[in-house]
């Protein structure tokens, strides 16, 4: 990934750097088990242990003849170690040591992911309590619907993400698991009894069963939730877009005092950051689908998957980080227009009651769709004639046939939007 894009702590998981430790953590841990076993003398161990060491520009180096990365690692290392070094990689094929390095990797990801969708989810579930009382129009088909309290929007964000968090962490146990089975997963030249000393020395479960790889559905699963984690972002952002607009006006992104909106129109503020991750939730998905593309392999295991996977697990990990902590900013500094709200709200002249009113008159008449036609001549007045809703109501002799002044009154009556809002406020934040 791009470096505009990546934070430190996820970047330096997936640095050049990071894998190889990780490669040689695990390699030394299954020289322990052949120990263990009887087949690594403890001087050969202790002499491994002590010099195993590496260099990436040594290892990019040899990778250019030998065309094989894990092939260059382990002769960096036999450079290092000597005479001793024929005891490792003992009885192991590469994606031995590549996919539980992989599943470590990816769980350590999945932790920084988590904390970042944990503060992002405590922000949304504080706003949301401020702004239990806040009333804004409902809207759908981005067409004014009914009243509605902006704080539900916030509950409704704060619970789709404590819904991501138990997603990240159903497909991070799913992939908590590691395979030491040998060049087609049949244990021909490695003890399982080796797979099962370094999984539990790094928190894995052996796989039930595995061929050359462990199989990859278990990583387009995680591909694809970090996508499902992305459309989330997605659509908050947008919210926060479509509410920016200059006709709306009821949100709006934090913006600095230096900040530029644009080079050529100075009055400017956009909402850059939220159609940054609408933008890069695309990548996210394309990502995941070349996840879903990797679980077809020819037999024990070919390498189309491998290198996809070299660009789309790290990126996709690191990208959702980078989504994860700008929309944490965004949300940490969104500016809330409540008075625009409100005016928004009333700029129909009250048709956005319009269905208090169809209620009120419903039991009154002879039918519902008598009274529909009632309240919707009436509408469609107001909108075509650009006259208040409510006055025209009040003056309308077939309404004022069925209903008193004080029930007409009524039927504008906020209350009625908002009476339940602390119990549905208590079952979302509780």
């Amino acid at each position: 990934m791009i470096s505009r894009y990546t934070l430190s702590e996820m970047g330096g998981l997936w640095s050049e750097n990071s894998k190889y430790s990780t490669w040689l953590e695990v390699e030394l841990a299954v020289c322990e088990a052949w120990h263990r076993l009887g087949k690594i003398p403890r001087s050969a161990l202790t002499a491994i242990k002590k010099k195993a060491r590496f260099d990436a520009d040594r290892i990019r180096e040899i990778e250019v003849e030998t065309r094989h990365d894990v092939v260059a690692f382990l002769t960096n290392l036999a450079e290092y170690v000597g005479p001793q070094a024929k005891y490792i990689h003992y009885g192991l094929t590469s994606s031995d040591i590549l996919d539980i390095s992989l599943s470590l990797t990816i769980g350590k990801a999945a932790k920084l992911i988590r904390r970042r969708m944990k503060r992002i989810a405590a922000i949304a579930k504080r706003m949301a309590r401020r702004h239990a009382k806040t009333i804004q129009i409902g809207r759908t088909h981005g067409v004014h619907a009914e009243p509605t309290v902006f704080g539900l929007k916030l509950a409704l964000w704060y619970q789709e993400m404590k819904r991501n968090i138990d997603r990240l962490d159903r497909v991070s146990e799913n992939l908590a698991v590691g395979k030491i089975s040998g060049a087609v997963g049949n244990f021909a030249n490695v003890d399982p009894r080796v797979e099962k000393y370094v999984c539990r020395k790094f928190g894995l479960k052996p796989d039930e069963v595995s061929t050359q790889i462990i199989q990859r559905d278990r990583h387009a699963d995680f591909l694809n939730v970090l996508a499902v984690i992305g459309g989330s972002l997605e659509k908050f952002a947008t919210e926060i877009r479509n509410l920016q607009r200059t006709e709306i006006g009821e949100l709006q992104e934090g913006f600095s005092g230096r900040q530029k909106g644009s080079s050529a129109m100075p009055h400017k503020r956009n909402p850059i950051n939220c159609e940054r991750i609408v933008g890069l939730s695309r990548v996210l998905r394309g990502n995941a689908l070349a996840g879903m593309e990797n679980q077809n392999l020819w037999h024990e295991r070919d390498i189309t998957h491998s290198s996809a996977e070299r660009v789309i697990i790290a990126d996709s990990c690191i990208l959702i980080d980078y989504m994860l902590w700008l929309f944490e900013d965004v949300l940490a500094n969104l500016v809330i227009d409540v008075d625009r709200m409100r005016a928004n709200l009333y700029s129909g002249g009250g048709l956005v009651f319009s269905q208090r009113l169809l209620l009120a008159l419903t039991p009154k008449m002879a039918s519902r769709e008598e009274a529909y036609k009632v309240v919707q001549a009436l509408a469609m007045k107001a909108i075509d004639d650009k006259k208040g809703f409510k006055d025209l109501v009040f003056k309308s002799p077939e309404v004022r046939k069925y209903l008193t002044e004080t029930e007409i009154e009524e039927c504008f009556d906020l209350n009625y939007y908002t009476k339940h809002v602390r119990f549905i406020l208590k079952r979302a934040l509780n």
